[in-house]
């Protein structure tokens, strides 16, 4: 059971925020960074819709120039691009004009749409960037409203990005994930990578409730200090007393605080690469193996599934896969618990799989050893 705890009123007062919660959706776009495939800003539109308008003139002004003495005087070059960008943009003040019938005919069918695409290229860099905010503020609000069952990662260091990794690599969409940090290049990361990022403190409530913590499915707090990891465990709690918290903390001192912070699970990060550089000393190859369980994208890992209707009644270490432990109603029994002796329905088993295998190949392999028993 989640141990009761309730925030003294000093930290009640410091995480309880509604800043950003008050501002109109139009003011967050520069807080909450939707991922997007290719990000043009403004000005990079406008410069390169001008190099298209440059060339335009220059078309024009060539098959003007080839032309020359189809109009109502010589033409230099310097007189064709003239009457290029006075034609183009709809200056026309009538001094050159076309006189011949082959002239006329380039200025209908070749020179007239140019003029038509010179204006679209005008009037559509303007309105692009006149409406930018508009559609990242009608962007932003459709997220808002339908994000729910997401995962949010406070801190984005080495921590949060491995978290992340490990998140991607069991399947989620980079979509369901969102990331808070305060430092504008892990965020930009996380935009590269597809995530939402918001930028903020994850200390206060209010970044937190504009992240929808209060609709999400799990957070994993990741900060570079403890003591910011309690206030982040806090606030959370706070705003979502049945949200699954995964906390973790540098000293094994301070797992206590996490867990009665509100915690679900702590994982001490010191203590356990402490462990690992001992083991490596000795056995380098154990950690070697550890670092392949803990990898979910190559080689061997541990995961979880739900048993087979076949598997009811069996004990664990007689299945196909390689158990490591039962969980039942939430509770992890490993296998030389007297509650693991056999497999009950609503089970799920924690066990070694091969990265390469999918479930299905999973549930089908377990069918087939049931019916060859």
């Amino acid at each position: 059971m989640r141990p009761s705890f309730k925030a003294p009123i000093r930290f009640r007062e410091r995480l309880r925020g509604e800043d950003l919660t008050a501002l109109p959706d139009h003011a967050l776009i520069n807080v909450i960074r939707l991922p997007r495939a290719a990000r043009t800003t403004p000005w990079a539109l406008i410069s390169r819709r001008f190099l298209y308008a440059i060339l335009l003139i220059v078309i024009v002004a060539v098959l003007v120039w080839l032309d020359k003495d189809g109009y109502s005087e010589p033409l230099t070059f310097i007189d064709a691009v003239y009457y290029s960008a006075v034609s183009l943009s709809t200056t026309g003040y009538g001094d050159i004009t076309p006189v011949t019938q082959t002239s006329r005919v380039v200025n209908i069918l070749i020179v007239t749409p140019m003029r038509v695409a010179f204006l679209m290229l005008l009037v559509g860099t303007t309105l692009s960037v006149l409406t930018e905010d508009s559609r990242k503020t009608l962007q932003l609000q459709r997220w808002r409203k339908s994000v729910r069952n997401h995962t949010i990662v406070i801190g984005y260091g080495t921590k949060g990005r491995s978290a992340v990794d490990a998140l991607l690599a069991e399947g989620m969409a980079p979509s369901n994930i969102v990331v808070i940090d305060d430092n504008h290049e892990a965020l930009a990361h996380a935009e590269s990578r597809g995530l939402v990022a918001v930028h903020g403190n994850g200390t206060k409530s209010d970044v937190l409730r504009v992240a929808g913590v209060s609709r999400a499915r799990s957070v994993v707090v990741a900060p570079s200090t403890d003591d910011t990891a309690v206030l982040v465990t806090l606030s959370v709690r706070e705003i979502n007393p049945g949200i699954h918290i995964v906390a973790s903390v540098r000293e094994a001192e301070n797992q206590h605080l996490l867990e009665q912070s509100g915690a679900d699970s702590v994982v001490i990060s010191s203590e356990t690469a402490g462990r690992l550089l001992g083991i490596a000393t000795s056995t380098p190859s154990v950690v070697e193996m550890i670092e392949d369980l803990l990898s979910p994208d190559a080689g061997f890992t541990v995961a979880e599934r739900a048993i087979v209707d076949d598997e009811v009644g069996s004990n664990p270490r007689h299945l196909a896969d390689i158990v490591l432990g039962v969980v039942r109603s939430g509770e992890l029994y490993r296998l030389d618990s007297p509650e693991a002796e056999s497999v009950e329905p609503g089970d799920r088993l924690l066990y070694i799989r091969y990265a390469d295998d999918t479930q299905d190949d999973l549930t089908e392999a377990a069918r087939l050893q049931e019916d060859d028993l």
